[in-house]
């Protein structure tokens, strides 16, 4: 009977860790977009592009993931949710009326990188929760990987 309850304790307490181990950082999500910049100026965006689609676990690790647009800001790659491509949605803001994809395209055509605030549906909890993204614009489409805070 201790043999089963010590079980029990312990696999209860390694999955607590591995659901820690699921939160992202925003050092994570830069170290994706960057990771993916490198991808689109060595292989091309089109094999990238190909392999986000695909959820490849190169660029989906649950709740991180990489997305890629186009400068227009229509979806060229979204891992979770695929009805999204060929759409730029920026005239859709977030539950708080704000327009954050317009905001990513805004920094890319600007300063080429930096974050944007907001919020959306996490695909792991279902829930509308906080979020930040990272924006990087790399050639000609815009890369980026958020968090949920």
């Amino acid at each position: 009977m201790r043999k089963i309850f010590s079980a029990v304790l312990l696999s209860l307490s390694l999955a607590g860790t591995s659901a820690m181990a699921d939160n992202a950082t925003k050092e994570q999500a830069v170290a994706l977009v960057k990771e993916a910049a490198a991808a689109v100026k060595g292989s091309g965006k089109d094999a990238v592009i190909k392999e986000v689609n695909a959820k490849d676990e190169k660029w989906f690790k649950g709740e991180l993931y990489l997305i890629v647009l186009d400068m227009s800001g229509a979806h060229l790659a979204h891992p979770t949710n695929q009805k999204l491509l060929g759409k730029s949605m920026l005239d859709l803001p977030d539950v708080d009326g704000k327009m954050f994809r317009q905001e990513r395209v805004d920094i890319a055509k600007g300063k080429g990188e930096g974050w944007v605030d907001y919020k959306y549906k996490n695909p792991q909890s279902g829930k509308v929760e906080d979020k930040t993204l990272y924006v990087f614009k790399q050639g000609d489409v815009i890369l980026s990987a958020g968090i949920y805070k």
